[in-house]
């Protein structure tokens, strides 16, 4: 997106892959995790974070071998056969869309900080309008706009750390909590299993480095660059919650409230907490809006490929503007504001799970595509396999709490529903003579 092929450093994919992956899905996922698996938690986010990086690594791989410009989408076609891209190209456009209606709740959530009396529908109407107004009228800006967006995430994690350590060292910190083992085996392994779906969320959109891996002067650089940026942010991640949770005990986080904030409010920093606020919230609309953008140029490459109704893949205007795609993907984006209006209270949770889920089912094919492909060693085949089995207890944890499935469900029977186009498309074709 906005580099020359050929063109981009290693170390600029990996500040790219910070960017697409520090969101809502950790300032606010995180605070779900909390909730269900107490200081496990950190445990966890590193077995999420070492799955997260066998997916990586087995999507680098492939593009080593073949660079595609249709990444992962054109592995499983390669692989599987046509249904497989038509399946993982709609599997992924859906997991985008409820990404994306997962941060229009928390930028409503967010905005409610300042402004507690309003509904949660009107800020995401709103958010919703502005992203699709900075699309229409200033595109060409949003590429040049991720790399500074990555660094104010990062500055803001790191300012609440060194807060935090700051305090730490007046003793205003509860080291009682960590030393304490009832704090520890309080929600018990069942209750880390339950958010182990929630940590991996917080990782979100290491895929969408596969994109930009085609663009690296050496391709070969792709598995390293993934490597340092999941190191920093599992970092970022650890340090930053294992030190909320000096000031603020699992128990009184909130899901619907970072529980940086809350680790602030907990130090009485009333004007750190309106700072991070606001960061938080420009931080989730780029997500948005890059999102957003991203997930309407799939629909076109969708439509390109005839995966898609022709018509998606018409622009409008000097810009050449997807208007129809983006058009389509408004009307997702206004499920969620419907939602946010009858169930304020459980939409964020709900949203998160669902996307969260067909995100790992995305995960899933990836290394289905890579075990096909590239039918690797032992090593690659083990820790293909530690991933899969650690995706497959995450999607299972949901199922042990009320919570956690109706999101279950919600992805199920999207899988399902396209499971059965994938199924009712390739009878068509095969009746009328086309061949995989």
């Amino acid at each position: 997106m906005g580099t020359p092929t050929g063109k981009l450093p290693w170390w600029q994919l990996t500040l790219f892959g910070v960017g697409c992956t520090i969101g809502t899905g950790f300032f606010l996922g995180s605070s779900i995790a909390i909730r269900k698996s107490g200081l496990l938690v950190l445990v966890i986010f590193v077995l999420a974070a070492v799955a997260t990086l066998f997916v990586y690594e087995a999507l680098a791989q492939m593009t080593i071998q073949n660079p595609q410009k249709g990444s992962f989408r054109s592995y499983a076609k390669e692989a599987f056969g046509r249904w497989a891209g038509f399946g993982m190209g709609w599997i992924y456009w859906c997991s985008e869309i409820l990404i994306l209606g997962s941060t229009l709740t928390a930028l409503g959530l967010f905005s409610r900080v300042w402004f507690p009396s309003w509904p949660l529908w009107i800020f995401t109407a709103i958010y919703a309008v502005l992203g699709l107004l900075v699309i229409i009228l200033g595109s060409q800006g949003i590429n040049k706009a991720e790399n500074l967006f990555a660094m104010i995430k990062i500055a803001a994690v790191l300012m609440f750390i060194v807060v935090a350590v700051v305090a730490l060292l007046r003793g205003r910190g509860n080291w009682d909590t960590v030393h304490s083992s009832a704090a520890w085996l309080n929600k018990g392994w069942m209750g880390a299993w339950k958010g182990l779906l929630y940590a991996f969320y917080a990782f979100g959109g290491i895929e969408v480095m596969g994109f930009m891996a085609m663009d690296l002067r050496d391709s070969k650089e792709a598995p390293k660059a993934g490597r340092f940026m999941l190191l920093g942010v599992t970092l970022l991640y650890v340090l930053s919650i294992g030190l909320a949770l000096l000031f603020v005990s699992p128990e009184k986080v909130r899901s619907d409230q970072s529980s940086i904030i809350a680790a602030l409010e907990a130090m009485g920093l009333p004007i750190l907490v309106y700072v991070l606020n606001g960061v938080m919230i420009v931080a989730g609309f780029s997500i948005l809006v890059a999102s957003l953008y991203a997930v309407s140029t799939m629909l076109v490459t969708l439509a390109e490929d005839k995966d898609a109704p022709s018509w998606l893949a018409v622009t409008k205007g000097k810009r050449k503007m997807p208007l129809y795609a983006l058009g389509i993907n408004m009307l997702g984006l206004c499920v969620t504001i419907v939602l946010s209006l009858f169930l304020p209270k459980q939409i964020f949770e709900h949203i998160t799970t669902a996307a969260g889920l067909v995100i790992l089912y995305t995960w899933l094919f990836i290394l289905a595509s890579f075990l096909k492909l590239l039918r690797p060693k032992m090593g690659g085949w083990i820790r293909s396999m530690v991933a899969m089995a650690l995706i497959i207890t995450a999607v299972a944890g949901t199922l042990f709490e009320k919570g956690g499935r109706p999101g279950f469900w919600s992805s199920l029977l999207i899988i399902c529903v396209i499971a059965l186009i994938t199924w009712f498309r390739e009878h068509l074709l095969k009746k009328r003579g086309q061949t995989s």
